[in-house]
C-alpha cells in the first residue's frame, strides 16, 4: 500500500472528532494517561516530538506519513508487523497546555474509529502528561476473529505511546 492510494478515500466512521468530547456508543473506548515528566520545557518537548508522529515511533511503530509533521489532512500508514493500518489526520490540537493530534481509520485498517494522541501539561503540578484516547470496533473478518488478540495488542501498544515520548 503506498500513501497515494489512500489520498482519497473517505474514513471508515461517521463520528469524527468525537475523540475531543464525549465518546460515542457502539465502540470500544480507551482513556489512558500518564505523567512523562515535569515543567514547561519537558511539555514544550514533548509535545513537539508527538506532532513528530513521535508516540507511534517511539512504540516501535513504523509510520509513513505524507508529512512531517501531524496536520489535518495528513496521511499515514501505520505498520503493526505486516498489518498496515491507513490513517488520516482529523484534528490538531495546538494550545499553551495542550498539544496533539487526532487520526481516523480509511478503508484497508483493521479497525474503524479514531485515535488522539495527547501531551498535556498541568500548571498547578508542573506535571507533564501523555495521554491516549480512543474509540474503535473491528472492520474486517480477521479483526473480529483475532478479537481477543487484537485486544491485547491494542492494550500493550497504547501502554507503549504512554511510555514513547
Amino acid at each position: 500500500m503506498k500513501l497515494s492510494d489512500i489520498a482519497d478515500l473517505p474514513l471508515t466512521y461517521s463520528d469524527v472528532g468525537a475523540t475531543a468530547s464525549t465518546l460515542p456508543a457502539g465502540y470500544h473506548h480507551v482513556q489512558k494517561s500518564a505523567v512523562i515528566g515535569r515543567g514547561r520545557q519537558r511539555f514544550e518537548e514533548a509535545a513537539a516530538a508527538g506532532m513528530r508522529w513521535g508516540m507511534l515511533r517511539g512504540a516501535g511503530v513504523k509510520v509513513r506519513a505524507t508529512t512531517a509533521l501531524a496536520a489535518v489532512g495528513s496521511e499515514v500508514i501505520v505498520h503493526l508487523g505486516p498489518v498496515q493500518a491507513p490513517c488520516r489526520v482529523v484534528y490538531v490540537v495546538e494550545e499553551p497546555d495542550r498539544g496533539g493530534f487526532a487520526y481516523g481509520t480509511l478503508p484497508g485498517h483493521p479497525e474503524s474509529g479514531e485515535e488522539l494522541f495527547l501531551v498535556r501539561y498541568d500548571p498547578a503540578t508542573e506535571d507533564v502528561f501523555a495521554e491516549v484516547t480512543a474509540f474503535s470496533r473491528h472492520a474486517t473478518w480477521w479483526s473480529r476473529l483475532a478479537s481477543p488478540f487484537t485486544s491485547l495488542v491494542q492494550r500493550v501498544v497504547t501502554t507503549r505511546y504512554l511510555k514513547a515520548l
